[in-house]
């Protein structure tokens, strides 16, 4: 057993004293004697020694602190609260040994240091060899660029759904950031997909290469996202706030249905015809008119089928549409034979489909 009487004696006599010097002696003296013997020491001993140096810290200057961090933090058997005092430091030269490598660490003073301190603390804690779903949530609201970066490469970390959303949130414009987050193995595949959808032309192909087992998805959500640039252009002049105002009036009296939709769009009111396709389809109206800008009329035939609309209605549908988007006579009539064939069954599942899909990449 180390001799308490004789270290706590040295200890008052060297802060009474009041040398900086003497002092940052006694500091590396009492590191020396605990690294030498850290793996022999009992919980006893380490409790003293921590005691000791807890009142230490408290006299001595930030190089000296700085160097009894760099010392002790690696070891598994650390003075538990004098890990903590440090890990709270304010200088990062002290902070920055004990958060990035520490194993005596509790994570209530890692979360509350991540809540508080500068982004060079949140830099080291991202640097740990494991990181909890609590540690990231706080690392990915409160850390720059950098930190987020550091994080979604440490393979250790661990994100909760929320702390991966905010990833992709903020990976939107990014391509480095979005290439890491991607990268993942564990990023949810709803959550992998929206990251796609923001995807430059530059990244997204490093991300399929990534996931090859979503190659189907992948390429649905970039025909999907294709479809939704060109509808973004051409509805950048359509108002649907009035036609969505009428059309929700109807729908909360009772009025609204197939019929109401077809003499919307026979008076040729395109506006009105998508707010309440929309609504009778429980889909929003950015969605619809989007479908309704396409390429190919595949997703509007869908959706009509599955809100009951006759042929003769959906061909006026595609009409409609055709005047604004250049679908012709005779692709409206080779519509008929895919319109039969679709089963009502499998239009609403395929409807249900859409939704669910929807509220994913929300």
């Amino acid at each position: 057993m180390i001799s308490s009487t004789a270290l706590f004696d040295e200890l008052e006599h060297a802060i009474a004293q009041g040398s900086p010097d003497r002092r940052a002696d006694m500091a590396r003296h009492v590191g020396d004697l605990f690294v030498t013997g850290a793996v022999r020491y009992s919980d006893d001993e380490i409790a003293l020694f921590d005691q000791i140096l807890v009142r230490l810290v408290a006299e001595i200057e930030q190089s000296a602190r700085a160097l009894l961090a760099t010392r002790l933090a690696p070891l598994a058997s650390a003075p538990p609260k004098l890990m903590r005092i440090l890990a709270c430091d304010d200088a990062i030269e002290v902070a920055c040994p004990v958060l990035a490598k520490s194993e005596r660490l509790d994570e209530p003073t890692i979360v509350a240091t991540a809540c508080t301190k500068s982004q060079q603390h949140l830099m080291a804690i991202s640097l740990r060899k494991h990181l909890s779903e609590t540690v990231t949530d706080v690392l990915v609201e409160r850390g720059n660029r950098a930190v987020l970066l550091r994080a979604a490469e440490n393979a250790a970390a661990r994100f909760s759904e929320r702390g991966f959303s905010t990833l992709v949130a903020r990976s939107d414009g990014d391509d480095e950031l979005a290439a890491c987050v991607g990268s993942r193995r564990d990023v949810p595949m709803h959550l992998f997909l929206k990251l796609l959808a923001k995807a430059s032309q530059t990244v997204r192909p490093r991300l399929e290469a990534e996931n090859p087992n979503a190659a189907r998805e992948i390429h649905h959500v970039v025909a999907e996202v294709a479809g939704r640039i060109r509808a973004e252009q051409h509805a950048a002049a359509r108002d649907y706030a009035a036609a969505q105002s009428t059309v929700g009036r109807l729908h909360d009296s009772g009025q609204l249905d197939a019929s109401t939709l077809e003499r919307f769009i026979k008076a040729g009111e395109v506006e009105e015809s998508t707010a309440a396709l929309a609504r009778l389809a429980d889909l929003s109206i950015d969605v619809v008119d989007r479908m309704m800008s396409e390429e190919r009329p595949d997703r509007v035939l869908i959706v009509a089928k599955a809100v009951g609309l006759t042929w003769p209605t959906t061909k006026a549908l595609l009409r409609l549409r055709a005047r604004t988007f250049g679908f012709g006579e005779g692709d409206i009539e080779h519509c008929l034979a895919s319109f039969e064939r679709l089963k009502l069954a499998t239009a609403e599942q395929l409807l249900r489909f859409q939704r669910q899909r929807e509220r994913k990449l929300a």
